[in-house]
């Protein structure tokens, strides 16, 4: 059996017109513009999340595409701003990604690079590991004598001597300088 013949027949009120919208569901029967604006309204908070999300990640975006130094600072900046609510740091993140700092660590590298190998040295030899300080194992009731004893040197403090050079060869000889 069906819902509409359990129902009694309902007659329409005597002070509606003939003619009822369209939108105005019989009783018991699904109320399709309802379930239309539910769609609707969820697939727009969807919408405009995203939206917002991508808006809010433009500073992150955009310091990742141009490889900037200050991506790391962006994207917690970014965080913070979307954790706080403080516009400000959004702000600060989206400058920070449209500035280009300046590289100083690839000049000094070649810089020290060169000074290497003027100096005779292989790349990244000039740079000796420091070793961590060792201290001697203390044994029980031996007393050495006096001129015995060494201080601990670390190895900071120690001369580091400079290795020979590879090729065999003499060292440069020393230029004069130009006069005018």
């Amino acid at each position: 059996m069906s819902t509409a013949a359990q129902l009694p027949a309902v007659e329409a009120h005597p002070a509606a017109t003939e003619h009822l919208p369209s939108f105005i569901t019989a009783p018991g029967e699904t109320d399709v513009l309802m379930v239309v604006m539910a769609v609707i309204l969820g697939i727009s908070v969807l919408g405009f999340g995203i939206l917002f999300l991508r808006l809010h990640t433009l500073p992150e975006r955009m310091a990742h595409r141009g490889h900037k130094l200050q991506f790391e600072i962006v994207a917690v900046l970014g965080l913070i701003a979307l954790f706080t609510h403080q516009h400000i740091f959004w702000l600060i993140g989206l400058m920070l990604a449209m500035i280009d700092l300046p590289d100083f660590g690839t000049p000094l590298n070649r810089i020290a690079g060169s000074a290497e190998k003027l100096a005779g040295l292989k790349p990244g030899e000039g740079a000796p590991e420091l070793l961590p300080e060792v201290e001697a194992p203390e044994t029980a009731h031996t007393e050495e004598p006096a001129h015995a004893a060494t201080p601990a040197v670390r190895p900071s403090e120690a001369p580091v001597p400079l290795p020979a050079r590879a090729d065999g060869a003499a060292p440069p000889k020393r230029r004069e300088r130009a006069h005018a």
